[in-house]
């Protein structure tokens, strides 16, 4: 079981090449916020990123960037410069169909590529989420395959060529992992505590692979240690110190993101939904997931669907 593939899939965590930047100087772009995470490699030029009340950050040839929680921002040519709403601005079209903002009327120096992960809202077990406000991975990272891949990110925005917009869609992907690597083999200690640092932990890594192999097994803590052959509170005291809850809490929290999925996405009876994350009864299940989210299981389906409906049309 790859733990971080599943939880990326169940969280339903798709990355989008929204559109690439290329820029003669001096120009500047601003967005109040984006939905869901904004990500951005810098493929030549340079650009300094600006964040409220933080200092400008200058990005180099080979750098990415994640803002997990989409938060306003400037990119510029100079740290002082002046920046233009992008909230509004159509993007040109090539092509190929990609989006190419142009900034400038001089000589291209700059080429970013922007992008946008979005996430399942109905998901609680989120990896975005757990990361910092900005997440850097500078182009000297350790001769890491996201080194390689930029590189190739480059390669096809300099010479798009048929399908382009599908194979930036798939690197983008394939960065979003590639960056999640480089920031916990960096940043250990900040991951500690929340669900990456289970990543890290063999113990706890292998009790929660068992879990989600196999949600619906009536698992307790001590069946889930007798599985590992370590005592209950060796269990429990590592989880909490690694994932940052108990191995209960957790089992509880990922069957109720399952059932929520199913609940929108399905016609599934109640009794076949609660049977499939562990629950012997309806009622057990509905008063669990009435706990986990405030809502009888029936009442969340009619108001996840027409939610759903709604970003759709939007």
């Amino acid at each position: 079981m790859d733990l971080l593939a599943d939880v990326l899939a169940v969280g339903g965590v798709r990355g989008t090449a929204a559109r690439r930047v290329e820029a003669a100087e001096p120009w500047g772009m601003s967005w109040r916020e984006i939905s869901g995470a904004a990500f951005y490699a810098v493929t030549a030029g340079t650009t300094w990123l600006g964040l409220p009340d933080s200092p400008p950050r200058q990005l180099l040839p080979g750098d990415v960037v994640l803002l997990p929680t989409g938060t306003g921002h400037t990119l510029t040519s100079d740290p002082a410069g002046a920046a233009n709403p992008c909230e509004h601005m159509a993007p040109a079209r090539t092509p190929s169909g990609e989006k190419v903002m142009r900034f400038g009327s001089g000589e291209t120096t700059t080429h970013i590529l922007g992008a946008c992960y979005e996430y399942d809202p109905a998901v609680s077990t989120q990896i975005i989420t757990l990361l910092p406000e900005i997440v850097h991975i500078r182009a000297d990272n350790g001769a890491t395959c996201l080194d390689d891949t930029v590189r190739l990110l480059a390669r096809e925005l300099a010479h798009p060529q048929l399908a382009a917009s599908v194979v930036l869609d798939r690197l983008v992907d394939i960065l979003l992992i590639q960056l999640l690597r480089v920031w916990l083999a960096g940043k250990p200690a900040e991951a500690q505590g929340t669900w990456l640092g289970v990543l890290d932990d063999p113990l706890v890594g292998v009790a929660m692979a068992k879990v989600h192999e196999d949600p619906a097994r009536a698992w307790t803590t001590e069946t889930l240690a007798a599985e590992l052959a370590v005592s209950r509170a060796t269990l429990s005291r590592r989880f909490l110190v690694v994932a940052g809850e108990t191995p209960g809490a957790y089992l509880t929290r990922w069957r109720m993101d399952l059932a929520a999925i199913r609940l929108r996405d399905t016609d599934d009876t109640l009794e076949s939904i609660a049977h499939s994350v562990g629950y012997t009864s309806v009622y057990a299940f509905s008063r669990a997931f009435r706990r986990a989210r405030a809502q009888a299981p029936g009442r969340y389906r009619v108001e996840a669907r027409a939610a759903a409906q709604d970003r759709q049309v939007s």
